[in-house]
């Protein structure tokens, strides 16, 4: 379940670092379009953002996964110790909570966009629901990821090379 985890982490966050590339490649065809042929487009905009909230949340459980999230190092610097493994597990037992907070709330949310059929107010109108449920989604993922991560910090133990290249 844990090497899952970590795939389906690894893989979202790909797919979060090509939405970005997207996002650049969008917006500089919009700036072409509007200042080279006045002739700026519609959908630029709210494909952007929706791409952008999306890319968002799916990097977060990548950034997890990768150390790259919550540094824990001046007090704690023996990765070995029970001190710092016991450090790891309440950060990340907090970060669990949050995720499970915003991904009721956030399930809700877009559970009611979905069934009063809410769209934005813009050319476009697309649904609610789109970018609604980037945050359950997203949410899920991290905690998901979280709790991989609890288990592999009493498991395998937290690696020397993420305390020496400070990415943890």
């Amino acid at each position: 379940m844990i090497k899952f985890i970590d795939r389906l982490s690894e893989a979202t966050g790909k797919l979060a670092a090509w939405m970005f590339f997207a996002i650049g490649v969008f917006i500089t065809y919009e700036v072409f379009m509007r200042y080279v042929f006045t002739s700026p487009t519609i959908w630029v905009d709210e494909v952007s953002r929706i791409m952008q909230i999306w890319a968002t949340y799916l990097g977060a459980a990548f950034a997890l996964k990768h150390r790259q999230m919550i540094v824990i190092d001046v007090a704690f610097r023996n990765s070995g110790s029970i001190s710092r493994k016991t450090v790891e597990t309440f950060s990340l037992l907090v970060i669990i909570m949050f995720c499970a907070v915003a991904t009721w709330y956030g399930f809700e949310l877009w559970l009611s966009a979905t069934l009063k059929g809410h769209t934005t107010d813009s050319y476009l109108g697309t649904p609610r629901w789109l970018s609604d449920a980037s945050i359950w989604v997203g949410f899920g993922l991290l905690a998901l990821q979280a709790l991989a991560e609890i288990i592999k910090v009493w498991t395998q133990g937290i690696a020397e090379t993420d305390i020496i290249d400070g990415a943890h």
